[in-house]
């Protein structure tokens, strides 16, 4: 390159080779784009989620490194990551689903599902029909000709109602539908839904899996190549595609997922179960209190109960309120699965779009708190808690 103008070699800078070295952390692939020597290869990597890296929609280094770990860790072939966890939600249900098609969902759902679904029921033609997350029975009376899939959620947020996966893949196996998980509240460390039978995971990487509150991303992992191959083409149509920075600081974060879900969990037993005995309480909702409805099920299901929980006061809303505005460590902000403790009134948050008739069906009062654990020593967030109750 001696020979080119300055203007010219500030622009060509070259790669150092690795000389048989291998680098220990996971590099930053921060490009559009990839340059060939060979055409053939180079259409080829346009046309499969498994060719050369062409271009960073399609596909990236540093992404797939993502995708395959978490593949790894789910137990599937492949996965696809979106720029967010309703990315990739979208792009499932969107890349499986046909005008005319009928899909059937779990009730209750996480807010920003359960308003994609309405929308494609609005606007495609989807019929939708919604059975109880644990009634195997409901989802084979359910299925007509035209039913293509079922959306489950491991743990449904924020009632913390677990899917008895095992009987409702089977029973959509039966019916040959896709059944498609939310695994985000789990993680893989709690449970890995293709083991249950289910055919696609989907996760939000913003809350466990990179857990530092720092990551806006989502993934969608596949048992099959077929579904991952489909679903694959039209995310690349549809530009939702995960940056490599955000990919890099998941695969960073993911390193210390098993270490944080333990303290995750174990925290959360603290707190559900001192506030399950506190005056001030109406109610706290965590499988694993014996009381929860799902607590036989989580036991047979999820070597620990997760560390979201909601519960409600004995003073409805304004007794929510009052609570909410006194914390002093726990946060009031939306999402979870970082190292903060989050709360949040999912009424007028995460599942705002939902009428009272439907919130009142799902479980979620006026006055109902969601609680997102983080890791910080059990025994202050307890002091910030009873600190806030007593007001």
């Amino acid at each position: 390159m001696s020979d080119l103008h300055p203007d010219t070699r500030a622009v060509h800078v070259p790669q150092p080779p690795l000389n048989g070295s291998v680098p220990i952390a996971t590099p930053i692939y921060q490009t559009s784009g990839f340059a060939f020597e060979d055409p053939a290869v180079f259409a080829d990597g346009m046309s499969r989620p498994d060719g050369a890296f062409v271009y960073g929609r399609l596909s990236n280094p540093t992404v797939r490194a993502l995708e395959d770990a978490v593949a790894g860790l789910e137990g599937g072939v492949a996965a696809v990551a979106a720029g967010s966890g309703m990315g990739a939600i979208n792009c499932v249900l969107f890349g499986l689903l046909s005008p005319g098609d009928h899909l059937i969902a779990q009730k209750p759902l996480y807010g920003g599902t359960a308003t994609v679904i309405a929308d494609l029921a609005r606007r495609f033609g989807i019929a939708v029909s919604y059975v109880p997350e644990d009634d195997p029975a409901a989802v084979r009376d359910a299925v007509r000709p035209e039913t293509r899939l079922l959306y489950l959620e491991t743990i449904a947020n924020p009632m913390t109602q677990v899917a008895d996966l095992p009987g409702m893949c089977a029973a959509a196996r039966e019916a040959g539908l896709i059944s498609v998980v939310d695994n985000t509240f789990a993680s893989p460390v709690l449970c890995r839904p293709l083991e249950h039978g289910a055919d696609v995971v989907v996760h939000s990487v913003t809350k466990y899996l990179s857990g530092h509150s720092d990551v806006l991303g989502g993934i969608a992992v596949f048992a099959d190549e077929a579904l991952h191959r489909k679903v694959w083409s039209f995310s690349t149509e549809l530009g939702a595609t995960l940056d490599p920075f955000a990919a890099w600081l998941t695969v960073r974060g993911m390193q210390t997922l098993p270490l944080r879900m333990a303290r995750h969990c174990e925290n959360t037993r603290v707190l559900a179960t001192r506030l399950a005995e506190h005056p001030a309480v109406e109610a706290v909702h965590w499988p694993g209190l014996p009381g929860h409805p799902s607590h036989q099920l989580a036991v047979k299901l999820l070597p620990g109960f997760g560390a979201v929980f909601s519960f409600d006061l004995t003073g409805g809303r304004a007794a929510g309120e009052r609570f909410m505005s006194s914390v002093r460590l726990a946060l009031l902000a939306p999402s979870l699965g970082g190292v903060e403790t989050l709360i949040l009134h999912p009424a007028t948050t995460s599942h705002r779009s939902q009428t009272p008739g439907e919130l009142a069906a799902s479980g979620i009062g006026e006055g109902t708190v969601r609680v997102a654990v983080g890791i910080e020593h059990a025994e202050d967030l307890w002091s910030d808690f009873t600190q806030a109750l007593d007001r």
